[in-house]
């Protein structure tokens, strides 16, 4: 037999938590080194003492725990293969064809707009962000940085156009998702998307645009030229490269499984390095005495580990170096710790007990929306996994919604407008740690500029208290 508890003694947990990840940033370099990770496994043994008083069994909370890192598992195994595909699409010249031609098409004046508009595109042809981020994210920041723009600008900019494609495409999973939570279909639910997501987007293409209006290019001609010179001295530059990046797309767009995709396209990687840049391979296998050891040597450590091309030009070569699925272990750690941080809350009916005063105060449309969002984004900074705030909090609020006589694309847009567009803000959370060891910058970092993940929740919350565009059940529907 369970006992119930107060709402400040559900909050402890959380409350430890904040205040040793505030502490953090002041006293650790990189805190995803590990401060991070042991913050929330400290603060998930609190929960834990917790649960235990409140009559909960350790096998309780152990098979949440578990449960709950499974949830993250395929997550988990799409990063290491993102570190993967990183490496062999760098020994391929694959990153530094995108960035050689970019470098060419894209003029800085509207850099950041094209970033936000290619992202977009082409997030949504293969309805996956994290995809677009690790692939054309990846190229887009190397042209940036060249440039001479801000990293944690370009970034925004990369996030930003990959989760509106990310959201509005029919082949993302959370786009699937949060109809299937709510009992409407999937193109009533982008359709009226639509709504919220052109304002919030068309706000952000103005800043960026804005952005780069008043920047200032007077010594980038000199950077571009030998940036280019240092690219096309270590690889061999050629548009037959590009047939990688379309080849996964095409498979991600014929909706092969995530994970697949990205082994596919990590080894095409390898197999191009080998066959367009067999120079560069066996200068970086240098102790090699044959071709196929040195191909062997070198497509395996761009593929486990850190691996650098070194040139002249000291800005080519915080370009083209790549960390492998050894770079993201710390990360694949931190989504470990705050599994099991969202499982021992979850599993101990602490979560419950935290969201459920926020049910029952929400009275007016504008309210109960508002509060949708706000459950969103708590599951989204405890839970730490974007599917887990869509999930729960579209089972918490379908009856409300519908006693409000609400259709439920309603619900399943807030759910989107608010769970999908704030997971990849968290630092820990599965979304925010990936895009941040992705583009090596941190979340704190680009969360100012990822303008249409921030817009998207406030529009959603104006609309509802404005009634604008709400969608109500009929009568003869009721």
């Amino acid at each position: 037999m369970t006992k119930k508890t107060s709402l400040f003694i559900a909050l402890l947990p959380i409350i430890i938590l904040i205040i040793m990840l505030t502490s953090n940033v002041f006293l650790f370099e990189n805190t995803l080194d590990g401060a991070n990770q042991i913050s929330l496994l400290l603060a998930a043994f609190i929960g834990m003492l917790i649960a235990w008083r409140l009559g909960y069994s350790w096998d309780d909370i152990n098979h949440r725990i578990i449960k709950t890192i499974g949830t993250a598992m395929p997550s988990m195994i799409i990063l290491l293969l993102i570190g993967s595909l990183a490496g062999t699409w760098l020994i391929s010249g694959i990153i530094p064809t995108m960035i050689y031609y970019g470098l060419d098409i894209i003029n800085p004046t509207i850099f950041l707009v094209a970033t936000v508009v290619v992202s977009s595109i082409v997030s949504l042809v293969t309805g996956s962000s994290w995809s677009t981020v690790a692939t054309i994210g990846v190229a887009l920041l190397g042209i940036g940085k060249t440039l001479g723009f801000n990293e944690p600008i370009i970034a925004g900019a990369i996030i930003s156009g990959a989760y509106f494609g990310d959201k509005m495409s029919p082949l993302s999973d959370t786009t699937n998702l949060a109809p299937a939570m709510t009992g409407t279909d999937l193109f009533t639910h982008i359709k009226y998307m639509t709504i919220t997501t052109i304002p919030a987007m068309a706000a952000t293409l103005v800043i960026f645009t804005i952005f780069g209006l008043f920047s200032n290019y007077e010594t980038q001609a000199v950077n571009v030229s030998l940036v280019k010179t240092a690219i096309d001295t270590s690889f061999n530059i050629t548009p037959i490269l590009f047939l990688v990046p379309l080849i996964l797309f095409t498979i991600i767009v014929m909706k092969v499984p995530a994970i697949p995709a990205m082994l596919i396209g990590s080894l095409l990687g390898g197999i191009f390095a080998v066959v367009f840049q067999p120079e560069l391979i066996q200068t970086l296998a240098s102790n090699s005495d044959s071709f196929i050891k040195a191909s062997y040597v070198t497509v395996m450590q761009s593929m486990f580990g850190k691996i650098s091309v070194e040139t002249s030009n000291p800005v080519v070569n915080e370009l083209l170096s790549t960390s492998g699925m050894s770079g993201m272990l710390n990360t694949v750690w931190l989504i470990l710790s705050a599994m099991i941080f969202g499982g021992v809350l979850e599993g101990s009916g602490l979560l419950e007990r935290i969201t459920r005063p926020i049910v029952e105060k929400a009275k007016s449309t504008g309210s109960l929306v508002a509060s949708t969002v706000v459950t969103c984004i708590f599951f989204n900074t405890t839970a730490s996994d974007q599917y887990i705030s869509i999930v729960v909090p579209g089972r918490m609020f379908k009856d409300s919604f519908a006693k409000k006589g609400l259709k439920p694309e309603v619900l399943s847009r807030t759910l989107e407008d608010s769970g999908t567009m704030t997971s990849v803000l968290v630092p820990w959370n599965t979304c925010g740690a990936t895009q941040a060891t992705v583009l090596g910058v941190p979340t704190i970092a680009y969360l100012p500029y990822c303008f249409f993940n921030l817009f998207t929740p406030l529009v959603s919350v104006l609309f509802a208290y404005t009634n604008f565009k709400i969608r109500k059940i009929e009568k003869p529907e009721q």
